[in-house]
């Protein structure tokens, strides 16, 4: 067995025993969001799901190497607890970005591609590019921090008003409601295969020459965000920063599409992560150039996807000199917990709520979404990554506009953000303008929504006529498939709105107490909890 571990920002454990998988982050478990730490409570979760105790790990991959001498002694008290004395035996620590890269890599099914990771900063770096081959990674590119660019994009984030390393969707949402007023490209720029940060600075030192060179007021960006949250975008200084945010947003999309121009030139397929895989729409100006079955985006490319590629990495390696590696595919990313009915029902009597076991729980929930409620839906495995693919998550009915006011009022959050789509497999060419290969599964893509769904499910299509869809297929996700089905049915449309089972700035829900305290605080209409429906 494999440990892989994250321990920092969005700390995390995976444990891979031969072809089982499990994966969970530390905030779903201590409700931290994006909990920085040893991730204790994580490595006890999967070693209890795959039935294992410390005896039985072969190899604990670390990822990213730790410099301070601090913080490789926090670690290794942590291991030692846990492991014993010997712990050190066993440790393999894999560099940050080789993390992210075989992250994609040895999930893509590809034997040959190339890997590419770009984010804010780890181990010294802020982007690699790999050359896979059956197996092996070999680095041919690289960025180091100075020259990063999910710092610059970061800077404006903080700019902004909204907090860096954690809101830059927000900044990507905000950008659609406006044009381009600003050339960045004396800012940061792509030299090769790496960036050029021609500004010179990174972090608060870039943000406050930023706000000189936009003459934006640091000191009034958090009131300015504030009221856009709350859906004020006429004002001055809101103008300016949506302004501020559509040309940040078009720059990030001209370097990665220019990128990607350079990457098609090797005549491989790309497996992407890192934190700026997150931008769904710079992730389509790659897609259009590389081709829809060319371009794999890893679907926890952010920090806590590390501990899963540190895990796989290793595990390769020993393939390969086994001479037994061989590529394959991700299919899903239910590797979380999951609940039995029996300790639901329990939890449920305990709690002392009225609840009702459902005998047909996707022709139930489909009458609820047709019926206007907003569902909170729990079932199976949870979800690993940033998204809520269908087993955590809020329901509600995409062809109804007035459901977004109602959800970002029940969740607080800000009303510029989208809420996006689960789709059946099958109509994804019918909903989707610009598909030309494979349906995403994992919600790591914008699409151009063609102009039937527009009209039929306008509360999951933002303001700029894209869409960021979940292609759900029955082999992969039957209950949810079934629920999507039978939504159709009732309804015409093969579509959900699915938006993450959370209160804004909480983690997604992994428990049935998570999920039924998120339930309470959000006022939603029903609950259904692994086949046990509760009303509010």
């Amino acid at each position: 067995m494999i440990l892989g571990i994250h321990d920092g920002h969005d700390a995390g454990a995976v444990l891979i025993d031969d072809d089982r998988v499990f994966a969970v982050n530390e905030e779903r478990l201590n409700r931290v969001k994006k909990y920085r730490g040893f991730p204790e409570l994580s490595v006890r979760k999967v070693m209890e799901m795959a039935g294992a105790s410390p005896e039985d790990i072969e190899v604990i991959a670390v990822a990213g190497v730790f410099r301070k001498r601090k913080r490789l002694l926090e670690l290794e008290g942590n291991l030692r607890r846990t492991f014993g004395p010997d712990f050190k035996g066993k440790v393999l620590f894999v560099e940050h970005h080789l993390a992210h890269s075989a992250s994609a890599y040895y999930t893509s099914g590809w034997r040959d591609a190339l890997a590419v990771s770009i984010d804010a900063a780890g181990d010294g770096l802020s982007s690699s590019i790999y050359v896979g081959r059956d197996g092996e990674l070999v680095r041919i590119a690289q960025s180091t921090y100075l020259d990063s660019l999910g710092d610059f994009y970061a800077s404006v984030t903080e700019l902004l008003g909204f907090k860096p390393m954690r809101h830059e969707g927000k900044v990507m949402s905000l950008a659609a409601y406006g044009r381009p007023a600003y050339d960045l490209s004396s800012i940061i720029g792509l030299n090769g295969l790496s960036f050029d940060n021609h500004l010179g600075l990174i972090g608060v030192e870039a943000t406050r020459r930023l706000a000189e060179l936009f003459n934006y007021p640091l000191s009034r960006a958090r009131e300015t965000a504030l009221r856009m949250k709350r859906g004020d975008l006429g004002g001055e200084l809101q103008k300016r920063a949506i302004e501020i945010a559509a040309s940040a947003q078009a720059h990030l999309e001209k370097l990665v599409g220019e990128l990607g121009l350079r990457l098609r030139d090797r005549g491989l397929p790309v497996a992407y992560a890192g934190g700026v895989a997150q931008n769904v729409k710079a992730n389509a100006v790659l897609r259009r150039i590389l081709g829809d079955d060319n371009l794999w985006v890893f679907p926890a490319m952010d920090d806590g996807g590390l501990a899963f590629g540190a895990a796989v990495f290793v595990k390769a390696q020993f393939e390969r000199l086994d001479g037994r590696w061989g590529p394959s595919r991700l299919r899903h990313v239910y590797l979380g917990p999951a609940y039995e009915k029996g300790e639901v029902e329990e939890f449920l009597r305990k709690e002392g709520a009225e609840f009702e076991e459902v005998d047909d729980v996707p022709g139930f929930v489909a009458d609820a979404l047709s019926e206007g409620r907003l569902v909170g839906f729990v079932a199976g495995g949870m979800e690993f990554g940033p998204r809520a693919l269908g087993n955590r998550s809020i329901l509600a009915n995409p062809m109804e506009e007035g459901v977004k006011e109602r959800l970002n009022v029940a969740l607080r959050r800000d009303v510029f953000q989208p809420f996006a789509p689960s789709l059946l497999w099958e109509k994804a060419r019918e909903y989707l303008e610009d598909l030309n290969g494979w349906p995403n599964e994992f919600m790591t893509m914008s699409y151009a929504a063609g102009e039937e769904f527009k009209e039929l499910a306008p509360a999951v299509v933002h303001v700029d006529g894209t869409t960021r869809p979940q292609a759900v297929r029955r082999e992969v996700n039957p209950v949810y498939y079934d629920l999507i089905k039978a939504f159709e049915r009732r309804t015409g449309l093969g579509a959900v709105l699915n938006t993450s089972f959370n209160m804004h700035g909480e983690p997604i829900v992994c428990s049935p107490a998570d999920a039924l305290r998120t339930f309470r605080n959000a006022g939603l209409d029903l609950l259904v909890v692994e086949g046990f429906a509760v009303w509010n």
